[in-house]
């Protein structure tokens, strides 16, 4: 906790969010609740209520946030790789890498009947599309073939993930999980 306090030792609605964030990949999103997050930053709800007037507010900085960081973190690194073959390979062992980041995004998925957690997931995932569709365009597929090339891609991830954390499959072993990653890349990305 000493790491997420603001220098004046309050906390601030980004630490919340954080929370809440970490809350949702332990429990899910339904498992979001003001008093066992206070319980777990250690302080009382008055803190909570400084910062938002209701948990749906709560959620929604932390599906914010979320939203945010993937943007960022993911597409935002790569764009210094000019080949977009390269870049598609720097994108698919970035995210092949990204534990925390599926978990989230793995509950997100369960609850997509949420009013809140639905349109992030659907502007999230229509970015992630349109990002691989413009990469596959680049490295020399039609308009066509990229986007199928992409939802293909973005189907083997979610496939994926839905095996592994939902479904409870056998974990891959770390030489099997990157070979499989090499398999998928090999299969994916088109070559000169």
């Amino acid at each position: 906790m000493t790491e997420t306090v603001s220098r004046n030792g309050r906390l601030s609605a980004e630490d919340w969010a954080r929370e809440a964030l970490d809350q949702i990949a332990e429990s899910g999103v339904a498992s979001v609740a003001v008093e066992p997050l206070a319980r777990r930053l250690g302080v009382t709800k008055g803190s909570f209520y400084w910062h938002f007037p209701s948990r749906d507010a709560l959620l929604q900085a932390a599906l914010d946030r979320w939203e945010t960081i993937e943007q960022e973190e993911v597409f935002g690194t790569l764009e210094k790789v000019t080949d977009p073959r390269e870049r598609l390979r720097a994108l698919f062992l970035v995210v092949a890498h990204e534990v925390k980041s599926h978990i989230i995004y793995s509950e997100l998925l369960k609850a997509l009947d949420h009013p809140a957690v639905s349109p992030v997931i659907g502007r999230v995932s229509e970015r992630r599309l349109d990002y691989l569709t413009a990469s596959f365009r680049q490295a020399g597929l039609s308009r066509t073939a990229a986007q199928h090339r992409a939802r293909l891609a973005y189907a083997a991830y979610v496939g994926f993930l839905q095996l592994s954390l939902q479904l409870r499959q056998p974990r891959l072993q770390h030489e099997e999980f990157e070979a499989y990653v090499e398999h998928v890349m090999q299969t994916l990305i088109p070559t000169p």
